[in-house]
């Protein structure tokens, strides 16, 4: 039996208008992105003859909203672009739509608009750093949303009523075509040593999975006089803050704490296994995880693949990984790999597979303990930046 296909819907408070979605993550392939489609139900009768807009915007947030240090707004609309749905600008008919929006019309009746939004190629991914654990207000976080409302004009005052708000994530996949596996080596020579020290580590893979475990081959050839007394391997994300003052956080997500020693004239070849989980990171403050939605769990974030020549400083968190390797000796010895952490991409429904019922889910805006659903009422910013 084909696959249902699932649409999320939220209406408004007065019923005025209703927004109907296929899918709530959008994929950013790098060189395009899934444009984000829809469907608008209104009810003319409670219009009383206003208009009913569509708008798509990217949010960066940095702390609460409330918050104001040295005449910094911590709310910037990287991105936002509005379509005036109803009265319709265009024939239905002239349109080309999905088989989604196709079936979403012909179910919904007379009253049911479709609505359409291409993504710039220049917008960040969903992510966010993790709050503190008594945090209440919003986080560091870039955000998108789809909101529809109903008023006299688009600069006009909306009210909360007549306007719904839903959530989405525009996400990056591991990418198909997957570079060499990392490998590094260093040569370290001492005062006082005829001979040096050599190590080598390596990855099997460029790219892992969330949740898959991370194989780290360390070879050791210790000629020195001296001792390796100690190994340490540890997973480091980096996330960037580039849209305002170039911030950079890392942290280690996973560390294996060894115990190993290599004495003087001894060689070593182990493979160390780490696990980077948010499961284990809770309490931390500032990690970098995937945007959520509704009361879903999230996970680390994913590794930032940026298109060629697109200007960093607009994409708001950039992240990265690396494995460090640590060799205590008396100082420490050390190497880098980096490496991209990510999601495989998933099966997708061909839209020729879908069964012709549609099931409707109720479309939840992400809350933060102690938020109101509905956080702002006032002017709806306009124009496409």
């Amino acid at each position: 039996m084909s696959p249902k296909h699932i649409v999320f819907k939220k209406i408004s408070k007065d019923k005025s208008v209703g927004v109907y979605m296929g899918k709530r993550d959008f994929v950013d392939h790098v060189d395009s992105v899934d444009p984000v489609d829809g469907v608008l139900l209104i009810d003319p009768e409670q219009l009383k003859g206003k208009k009913a807009y569509v708008t798509l915007s990217c949010t960066f947030r940095y702390g609460g909203d409330d918050m104001d240090v040295l005449g910094i707004a911590f709310r910037r609309e990287i991105y936002i672009s509005i379509r005036q749905i109803y009265p319709p600008l265009q024939d239905k008919e002239q349109g080309i739509l999905t088989k989604v929006q196709d079936k979403l019309l012909r179910k919904l009746g007379v009253n049911a608009y479709p609505f359409f939004f291409e993504f710039p190629d220049n917008l960040p991914c969903s992510v966010g750093l993790q709050p503190a654990p008594k945090d209440v207000g919003k986080h560091c976080a870039v955000e998108f949303e789809v909101k529809a409302f109903c008023a006299e004009s688009q600069d006009a005052k909306v009210r909360k009523r007549s306007s719904v708000r839903l959530m989405i994530r525009k996400v990056q996949y591991a990418p198909e075509n997957l570079g060499p596996a990392p490998c590094v080596e260093t040569t370290r020579d001492f005062l006082m040593s005829d001979k040096p020290l050599h190590m080598e580590a390596s990855l099997q893979k460029q790219t892992y999975y969330h949740g898959e475990p991370i194989k780290v081959r360390v070879k050791i050839s210790n000629d020195s006089n001296k001792n390796v007394r100690n190994i340490i391997i540890s997973v480091e994300q980096i996330a960037s803050v580039v849209l305002y003052s170039n911030d950079s956080y890392m942290k280690a997500v996973a560390t294996e704490d060894s115990g190993d020693s290599v004495d003087s004239g001894a060689k070593l070849d182990k493979v160390y296994t780490l696990l980077p989980l948010l499961a284990n990171n809770r309490e931390r403050l500032g990690i970098a995880l995937d945007g959520k939605l509704k009361h879903e769990d999230t996970n680390l974030a994913s590794s930032s693949i940026i298109k060629e020549g697109v200007l960093k400083e607009v994409l708001g968190i950039l992240v990265s990984y690396r494995i460090v390797v640590k060799l205590i000796v008396g100082g420490e010895v050390g190497v880098e790999l980096p490496f991209q952490l990510m999601h495989p991409k998933p099966d997708t429904v061909k839209e020729s597979e879908l069964e012709d019922e549609v099931v409707f889910e109720e479309f939840k805006r992400t809350n933060l303990k102690g938020m109101a659903e509905d956080e702002d009422e006032g002017n709806v910013s306009t124009g496409e930046h």
